[in-house]
């Protein structure tokens, strides 16, 4: 009976999710208080299943860019970033997705979007250019770059602690040539959707030719300070692996210094107002939804079953667990089903598989590459909803899926390829 109220509960809520006729935050909240009262879960549950390191560090990156923001340095840059581009929309576009797609390969998607999307719309509220397809290829490319490194995105960062012969650039080896092919692909096949729609306005180009940047930058300690915090941020982002600091912790410590830094010229009260509220009670309730599937098996029940099917035939499990983790990771939040999944690889080898990393290559490409099908399927996602929401951009949850769906199959047909020709040829001959 639990088992079929859980089921019931997160399929009426994702359907609900999907009308946006209510706040996707107060929906999900709803879904997980009716585990709740059905006795699905208890309240010790709820709060164990709940990613409390992933709302952390992005309540932490939410204060940062907050307090960076007074400081009229995302201005600056999207000024600068627009007048390098003459203007331009199809060139700008080709920016942000290159832009985000680095930024998410060697930061975290999740960092790179907060850090990123106010200043691309300020950038085209300026240009009065149309929002959804730069904030869609903001989210297709932050989770495109992100599959490429260890630290890019939460999946890769659980696989790389579960495999300890793992490194940085294990992951950019073996990830970095299929992620580059699809990046390519993708942003191509996004200029041709779009191309149409990006209409040049030689008059507000000019105007933004003709702006000093300079005038919205507010210089005084607050900028320094900001600007200081940002890169020591960032800096331990990129040097966790060797310092042995988790991305949270650095996220927390910078947001607390910056806070006291400026404790002076900004309250931390009117900070934690700009903060993205809903953006993060969703993810609260996502979490104990999907924790309901959790507790009562489903999950589990989903990786057997494919081991079942599989026999233990390496193409066969490799190819299975590519494409289930990117179907199942587009409904569901990838973070659980990776936790799910690592320990079912792990006891491949009993199977008789002494080499079993083409299924970890192809968990981490299906998990991280079938976020990119809906508004829920990964963290990045959620955060640009959640800002462009804030900015009067609302993006619909079914017209983002009408392009998402496509490049996410997309995506998993060349890795498909990719994997076969690059693990499985030797199995299958």
């Amino acid at each position: 009976m639990t088992t079929i109220l859980a089921l019931l509960i997160f399929v009426i809520s994702y359907c609900l999710i999907m009308t946006e006729k209510w706040n996707r935050a107060l929906i999900a909240l709803a879904g997980g208080v009716l585990l709740l009262i059905t006795q699905v879960l208890d309240w010790e549950e709820a709060l164990g299943f709940i990613d409390w390191e992933t709302v952390a560090l992005l309540f932490s990156m939410m204060v940062l860019v907050s307090i960076t923001k007074k400081t009229g340095i995302f201005t600056f840059a999207a000024i600068k970033l627009a007048q390098a581009v003459q203007g331009k929309p199809v060139p700008l576009l080709v920016v942000t997705a290159m832009f985000t797609a680095i930024g998410s390969a060697f930061l975290d998607n999740v960092t790179t979007v907060m850090l990123f999307v106010p200043v691309l719309l300020t950038l085209i509220e300026r240009l009065h250019l149309p929002a959804f397809p730069y904030l869609l290829t903001t989210i297709l490319s932050a989770n495109i770059g992100g599959t490429a490194t260890l630290i890019g995105d939460p999946p890769n960062i659980m696989i790389g602690q579960a495999v300890e012969h793992f490194s940085f650039l294990s992951f950019l080896y073996h990830l970095g040539p299929v992620v580059i092919i699809i990046f390519v692909v993708v942003l191509g096949l996004v200029l041709f959707l779009f191309k149409k729609q990006l209409a040049y306005n030689q008059r507000l180009a000019n105007q933004l030719l003709d702006m000093d940047a300079r005038e919205h930058v507010v210089v005084d300690k607050l900028l320094f300070h900001s600007i200081l915090v940002m890169i020591l941020t960032i800096t331990g982002f990129m040097l966790h692996p060797f310092i042995h600091m988790d991305i949270t912790t650095i996220a927390v410590s910078g947001a607390l210094l910056l806070l006291f830094l400026s404790d002076k010229q900004l309250a931390a009260e009117r900070v934690f107002q700009e903060v993205e509220w809903v953006t993060l009670f969703f993810f609260i309730g996502l979490f104990v939804l999907v924790g309901g599937l959790e507790k009562v098996g489903i999950i589990d029940e989903i990786a057997r079953g494919m081991m079942v099917v599989s026999g233990g035939d390496m193409p066969i499990t490799s190819l299975m667990m590519l494409w289930a983790s990117g179907l199942l990771s587009g409904l569901v939040d990838n973070i659980p089903f990776v936790a799910a999944m690592i320990p079912v690889v792990q006891e491949l080898q009993g199977y008789g598989m002494m080499n079993v990393d083409p299924v970890w290559w192809s968990l981490a490409l299906g998990a991280c590459l079938g976020g990119n099908a809906t508004l829920i399927g990964a963290s990045a996602n959620v955060v640009v909803a959640g800002i462009a929401a804030s900015h009067k951009h609302p993006i619909s949850f079914v017209k983002f899926a009408l392009y998402g769906i496509p490049v996410m199959l997309l995506s998993l047909v060349i890795c498909t390829i990719y994997v076969v020709l690059r693990y499985l040829v030797p199995f299958l001959s």
